[in-house]
């Protein structure tokens, strides 16, 4: 366990503290918000209050504005959760105003998955390009602007460890993105000035975990790490939804 206060005997300081009651949940490219659906029925049960964000995945800016949106409405302190790409969101702003999501007033703490971390101005292509290659990267698919996962990659590598006929499923609704989103650059890192969680996924085939591993220890976030592939929130909710309560705890400590 990184990063986290412990108070005396082992035990997380903040293991007793209610934790926040709004979660904004960020999906990553070549999925949607429903991605997040069995991890927010857990959640729900727990009494907490969550939104899943769609994200237009058309740039960076829109996606923050996407996110916004949503974090506007929230009525208090808010625990604010990125898959994938959507990492790079919560970290960010986009557009020629400064227009912050993870810095939004509501924003009491981060948690990442299986995400992207860029500092801030960073190129982050150049930063991956320092760890293993995963294998989804083989497979993506470029036409008139945009790009998606062929069927192969997608059921094989992107969703691997998810029943075959759901990841046919998702396969057929995953988000198209656009060509320009992956070269985006954020101008602050939100992870920087606020506590932080996250989430490695050491099977995962779409982002290495290597570079997982070094986001995570850069971030100083605390850190767990699951046996399983790039989309836990499916093969594993059940631990997914554990991380997400034990960083809304951290966040309201």
């Amino acid at each position: 366990m990184t990063g986290a206060a412990v108070a005396a005997g082992g035990t997380p300081a903040y293991a007793g503290v209610p934790p926040l009651r709004n979660i904004v949940l960020v999906h990553g490219a070549y999925a949607d918000g429903s991605s997040w659906g069995d991890v927010i029925v857990r959640l729900q049960a727990h009494g907490l209050s969550v939104t899943s964000v769609q994200n237009p995945l058309t740039s960076l800016a829109d996606d923050v504005a996407a996110v916004r949106r949503i974090l506007d409405l929230q009525t208090g302190p808010t625990l604010l959760v990125a898959h994938s790409w959507g990492g790079t969101v919560i970290s960010s702003w986009g557009g020629t105003v400064i227009s912050e999501a993870g810095l939004h007033a509501n924003v009491a703490a981060l948690a990442y998955v299986s995400a992207r971390g860029p500092d801030a101005g960073e190129d982050y292509g150049a930063l991956a390009g320092r760890f293993p290659t995963p294998p989804a990267s083989a497979g993506i698919v470029h036409q008139g602007g945009f790009a998606w996962l062929g069927e192969e990659t997608f059921l094989r590598d992107f969703a691997n460890g998810v029943e075959r006929s759901r990841a046919r499923a998702m396969f057929a609704v995953q988000g198209r993105v656009a060509d320009t989103l992956f070269a985006s650059r954020t101008t602050v890192a939100a992870w920087r000035s606020r506590p932080t969680s996250y989430l490695i996924t050491s099977d995962d085939r779409t982002t290495a975990p290597e570079l997982q591993r070094f986001v995570a220890e850069r971030m100083r976030a605390r850190t767990s790490e699951v046996a399983t592939g790039h989309l836990s929130m499916i093969t594993r909710p059940d631990r997914v939804a554990r991380f997400l309560l034990d960083a809304a705890k951290r966040g309201a400590a």
